[in-house]
């Protein structure tokens, strides 16, 4: 079970709360999750260097509510807010809040910073992506970044490879551990992402645990 489920799937629901928060009829719902998808890959893609964690997603029948968890706030908001302007007015053409009456929907973007991103499994699992590409040795990029993630307060890390590391002919995959990841602990906060990297040689998957210690 460890490691085929994916650890913040496994505990929504019980621990954890969903990213998109809204609730649509049968009509409209696939509408709405293709809304959802292409305003997360745009933000994703507008702030790659502000270090977005998570965006969340609440509607209601008047106001839209788009919470950006980064590391950096302030590359999102810019110049006297002029950046965090422009982001709100594509969030409407996205959204399609222009066919609505916007004086009935309300667009409410808050920025929240991050205030420990090594504790991050989705920034370390990118910067780990970024020094493949680069061909930064591979043993050195995981261990750097998991001695980094340990000295920020985490009880475990767990760091997989998977694919043509460095350069192989052959497909293989390497596995790094510290501490502990009990990952069949529902109470267990655990963070998780995967990471597809695009070398030279091919694609080299990255997946990251990283444990914080128990929910209380």
């Amino acid at each position: 079970m460890g490691q085929k489920v994916n650890p913040i799937g496994f505990r929504i629901g019980s621990f954890l709360n969903w990213k998109s928060k809204w609730f649509a009829g049968k009509a409209d719902y696939s509408d709405k999750v293709v809304e959802d998808y292409k305003l997360r890959q745009y933000l994703q893609e507008k702030l790659a260097s502000a270090g977005v964690v998570r965006i969340e997603i609440e509607r209601s029948l008047t106001v839209i509510k788009v919470v950006l968890h980064v590391a950096r706030p302030g590359v999102v908001i810019g110049k006297g807010g002029s950046n965090l302007e422009d982001i709100k007015k594509q969030i409407e053409r996205i959204l399609n809040v222009s066919k609505v009456k916007k004086d009935k929907v309300k667009i409410d973007l808050r920025v929240e910073e991050v205030t420990n991103p090594d504790l991050s499994a989705k920034l370390i699992a990118e910067r780990i992506s970024g020094q493949l590409i680069k061909r930064f040795p591979h043993r050195r990029a995981v261990l750097q970044s998991m001695e980094r993630v340990m000295q920020a307060g985490a009880k475990g890390v767990k760091i997989s490879l998977a694919g043509r590391i460095g350069g192989a002919e052959i497909g293989r995959t390497e596995k790094y551990f510290e501490g502990s990841i009990p990952t069949q602990t529902l109470r267990a906060n655990i963070d998780y992402y995967h990471e597809p990297s695009l070398t030279r040689s091919g694609y080299v998957g990255i997946k990251v645990w990283i444990y914080r210690g128990e929910i209380v």
